[in-house]
Order: structure tokens, then sequence, then C-alpha cells
């Protein structure tokens, strides 16, 4: 799963980690014409806007952190990707828009603290549940396809995939989830294992075989 990735993040910035890989995976399989709009939502470094724009894709890239967007800015520069790269809370830059393809590697990990995260925190921690953001892509994204059109998003098991589909499917896209991946745990879930134990997220292994799946969910508006 080895990715060339920008190398530039500044501080504060989500650096492109497994997730943004496995994506990255699914977004190489997925047929791109040329001159398809594609939308990368929470982009942080640019890695996936990138990847579309150099498959000819018209790439808008959103996030909602000034500096993941003077991040991804830059790296665009850098690499003379036409990418539009806007700041916004979700799909508000766009909400007049629609799109053939859409990106989205949202925060999705369980978080103790119910308040809304700040600084860094933001990229990953995403309520109780994991799905604070998970929930608002699955209802404002449909309305943003063309039909035919892809949603590609990547998160955790742990925030619970079958309640994703559950949603895409109500919205009338065919929805399912296409690629897994194990990864053991980082910092983030190391340092709150024994509260994902308590809320039942996790079984019983030592904690030097605790391992995070990742999954990516590929939805698609019939045409």
């Amino acid at each position: 799963m080895n990715q060339p990735f920008p190398s530039l993040v500044l501080p504060g910035v989500y650096a492109p980690q497994e997730d943004t890989a496995l994506l990255a995976g699914a977004l190489s399989e997925e047929p791109l014409p040329p001159g398809a709009d594609v939308l990368d939502m929470g982009t942080g470094s640019g890695a996936l806007a990138l990847q579309a724009a150099r498959r000819g894709g018209r790439v808008t890239a959103v996030d909602v952190s000034w500096r993941a967007v003077y991040t991804a800015r830059l790296n665009a520069w850098r690499a003379g990707a036409p990418v539009r790269i806007r700041r916004g809370n979700l799909f508000a830059p766009v909400r007049e828009e629609s799109f053939d393809l859409i990106l989205s590697n949202p925060p999705y990990v369980p978080a103790p603290d119910a308040r809304p995260p700040r600084g860094r925190a933001r990229a990953w921690d995403a309520g109780h549940d994991g799905r604070s953001v998970l929930d608002r892509v699955c209802r404002e994204a449909p309305a943003l396809l063309r039909p035919g059109g892809v949603l590609l998003m990547v998160h955790s098991a742990l925030s619970d995939p079958e309640r994703t589909l559950g949603h895409l499917r109500e919205a009338g896209l065919k929805a399912s989830v296409t690629r897994r991946h194990l990864i053991a745990f980082g910092p983030v879930l190391r340092s709150r294992e024994d509260w994902l134990r308590e809320r039942g997220l996790l079984s019983d292994p030592e904690l030097a075989d605790a391992k995070e799946e990742l999954v990516v969910v590929r939805a698609e508006l019939p045409l």
C-alpha cells in the first residue's frame, strides 16, 4: 500500500497514514474518465486530491482547517496540479455543485470526550460512537452525486460500517465494503483502549495484539 504522498505537511495537519493509503488504493481502481468532477472532502494534505488530479479529474478539495487548506494548496502548487481548494465545514462550499466521485477520509475515532474536538484532534475524534461526522457525510453526500456517481469513504470498523451502509442504502445508493485492512493500534487508540473495552467496542486480546480494522465503503447512485 505504498503511495507517493505529498512530503509537505504543516504542523497540526493530518499526515497521510494507512487509512489514506487504503482509500488511495480504492481510488486507483475506480474508473475515472478524463474531466470527471471529483470532490475530496476533508482533504488534509491534499494527497487524494492530487492523485485524482494526476488521473485527469477536475478536482475540488475542501477542509475545515485553514492549515490543511494552506498545506493542500502548497502541495498542489509544488505538483503543478490544478486543484481548486476551499475552506469550509464539510459540503458547505460546494452545496450547489454535483460530482462524479466524492472521496472522504473523515474523523471517525470514538472519543471519551463528547465535546467538539480542538486542534489536531479535529482530524480524528468524532464523538462517543465515532460517527459525528460520518453520519453527516452519509446524509449530505448523496445529494451531490450525479447519476452513476460514486462515494468512496474510509473509516474504522470501530465506528460501525453496517450503520454507514444502512444510511447510504436508505438514500438510494448501492453500497458495500470493498476493502478491509488490519493495522496495529496507534497512539490515540492505545491511550483509550480501556475506555473502548468498557464500551464493548473491543474484545480482550493482549495489548500487543490489538488491531484496528479499516474499511472502504463504496456507494454508487444508480443511473
